[in-house]
């Protein structure tokens, strides 16, 4: 893709989200990302495609203005952003390790019995 980036430290963790927001923008039941230290991301190529989306009550979702892949949630000024797991080439090094936002998860797909923790709103930090 256009939007090319680089991570320099391992991801302090990584789950699905199944909130509105993740459910309506994906079209599917929500999405993995992962957490890590915004300084720790630096952007090689296409960071002036950015286009964010700052719902109301939400964090602001980031993504391709050119291809409308989803990038990254939080802010470029913040402490934390978390990457889209879809978006990174190759192996992240790291797993979703948790459900989040089932409370809003859809009635037309099935949470799969995986094992991880599941919480109805947003997994502890």
């Amino acid at each position: 893709g256009a939007v090319r980036f680089e991570i320099r430290a391992p991801f302090e963790s990584a789950g699905y989200c199944h909130c509105h927001r993740c459910q309506h923008r994906t079209g599917t039941a929500g999405g993995p990302s992962a957490r890590v230290p915004r300084t720790a991301v630096d952007f090689t190529s296409g960071l002036d495609l950015i286009r964010t989306w700052r719902p109301e009550g939400g964090k602001p979702k980031s993504y391709c203005g050119e291809c409308g892949g989803h990038v990254f949630s939080g802010s470029l000024d913040g402490e934390i952003i978390a990457i889209r797991l879809g978006a990174i080439d190759g192996d992240p090094g790291i797993r979703p390790e948790f459900h989040q936002w089932v409370s809003s998860f859809p009635v037309w797909e099935n949470l799969p019995d995986d094992g991880l923790p599941r919480y109805p709103e947003d997994a502890p930090a």
